[in-house]
């Protein structure tokens, strides 16, 4: 064999290596949404359209919408203002929006509620400190939108600034 052989032979094999790795485990970075594992329970803060409690993600037998933010992401200032626009037109689906931000001393559960405020946010926020949400939908980044329908089935998500026309053909789909 000679040289050009064994490294056409070696980089085959590195490829063979990585294919099975992927059929195996799925392209990294684009790991699949897990329906089984939802609902989820989150706590939910008092806040304008919110109450202290606990709520279940998705909201069962109800199309949800479920919008993962955190406070210090600016592109989540301007998701929040898309979907208080589409929430008023859409009274039968259940809206929840949940940040997986931490509450600590620096950042504590009413800081988020005033950002939820200022924001004009007007129905139920929650916490996932664990990130259970961002993995059961294969959350790339945020803002991400999600979209369940009655059965809690995941019937759309995105990752990024999702735009009214893309959120309203989605819902209009649903309900």
């Amino acid at each position: 064999m000679n040289r050009r052989q064994v490294i056409a032979a070696t980089a085959g094999l590195g490829l063979t290596g990585g294919s099975l790795l992927i059929a195996r485990q799925g392209v990294p970075g684009t790991e699949s949404r897990s329906e089984d594992q939802l609902p989820i329970r989150v706590e939910t803060l008092d806040a304008r359209g919110s109450a202290a409690g606990e709520t279940a993600v998705p909201t069962p037998e109800t199309v949800t919408v479920v919008d993962l933010f955190a406070t210090w992401c600016a592109p989540c200032d301007d998701q929040l203002a898309i979907l208080n626009t589409i929430q008023a037109e859409y009274d039968e689906v259940s809206f929840i929006s949940v940040t997986n931000e931490r509450p600590s001393e620096t950042l504590t559960r009413a800081d988020i509620a005033e950002w939820w405020d200022q924001n004009d946010g007007a129905w139920t926020v929650g916490l996932d400190p664990g990130s259970e949400l961002v993995a059961a939908f294969g959350a790339g980044g945020l803002p991400y939108i999600a979209i369940t329908d009655e059965e809690g089935r995941i019937e759309f998500g995105h990752s990024g600034l999702a735009g009214k026309e893309t959120l309203r053909k989605q819902l209009d789909s649903l309900v």
